[in-house]
């Protein structure tokens, strides 16, 4: 192993001691060592040699790359192989493995704000959430899930992750102790997912339950919990079913959510705080979808709408 790779292997480690998501430290280090792989073919084999025009050349690198669809590397993916390169250089500066931080004034992509590829309807919702056989254990099990997906709009990794004591029935709420960035958050949760969650964790929880119970809450048929290839499996063969041919899988019932709560009259920081944006301006990207209030606005008080 490079003296590269053991800094970047530090690196990560020093991450997953920050209780970073094992998804982004598995990101980071993807990136950081196309990096190393790139330098390695230019004999840049020593962090000391990197300046800052060797990264902005590596920068122009990435923005000409294609895949081999032939297309580029988006801006949110450039953006994301940067900020890699540019903690990691913060890090190797402080803890003195190099003299300077040839990355301190590296400007990154603009970060784009991309309307969601498609929003599910409320109808859509309804028939979505209909599917499943709940004459089955799978079936409640499934309900129970894409109820609680749509009710609290959560990422696949956070429900994954989510714990039977995480689950607040008195108080209705749930709370979310491994939100992406480390944050944890506390969130309402609706009566009737609720509903669902109670039916599947008293009887039909303990049917998948194979060997020491963690808790976790939500478990597949092998007594596991849902990774994300699983679960994103789980609501494609609903939409399947539902004959709703639109591009994604989990992230669609949350984009679900959060549309319409705006469409009907939801602050936007209250969605914010449910979706757990760090940043306003993320959230604000779905006040371009959420249009009906404004729809109703415009027909009734427009002089020729």
């Amino acid at each position: 192993m490079s003296d590269q790779n053991i800094y970047v292997k530090k690196f990560i480690s020093y991450l997953t001691v920050k209780d970073y998501a094992e998804e982004t430290l598995e990101k980071r280090e993807l990136s950081l060592n196309r990096f190393i792989n790139w330098c390695t073919d230019r004999d840049i084999t020593d962090f000391k040699l990197i300046t800052r025009p060797v990264l902005e050349s590596y920068q122009r690198h990435l923005y000409y790359l294609r895949k081999q669809n032939g297309q580029p590397l988006s801006m949110a993916t450039q953006r994301a192989h940067l900020s890699a390169i540019r903690s990691f250089f913060k890090w190797l500066a402080r803890d003195n493995h190099i003299l300077y931080n040839p990355a301190a004034e590296l400007e990154l992509p603009k970060r784009q704000q991309k309307l969601p590829r498609a929003i599910l309807s409320i109808e859509d919702v309804q028939l979505l959430l209909s599917l499943p056989d709940t004459s089955t254990p799978q079936g409640i099990r499934d309900r129970a899930i894409l109820e609680t997906l749509y009710s609290t709009g959560i990422r696949r990794r956070e429900l994954s992750l989510l714990k039977v004591q995480d689950v607040d029935f008195k108080a209705g709420t749930v709370f979310i102790k491994h939100a992406k960035g480390g944050y944890e958050r506390l969130l309402p949760i609706g009566a009737t997912a609720l509903k669902w969650i109670d039916n599947y964790l008293y009887d039909i929880r303990p049917l998948f339950v194979i060997g020491p119970d963690d808790h976790i809450l939500f478990l597949t048929d092998y007594g596991e919990p849902f990774i994300k290839t699983r679960l994103s499996f789980l609501v494609k063969k609903y939409l399947k079913k539902a004959d709703i041919n639109k591009e994604g899988a989990a992230h669609l019932l949350r984009h679900a959510m959060a549309t319409h709560m705006l469409d009907n009259g939801a602050n936007l920081r209250h969605v914010q705080e449910m979706l757990g944006h760090q940043q306003l301006n993320t959230t604000q990207v779905y006040t371009r979808v959420a249009i009906r209030k404004l729809k109703e606005v415009h027909a009734n008080t427009h002089p020729i709408a």
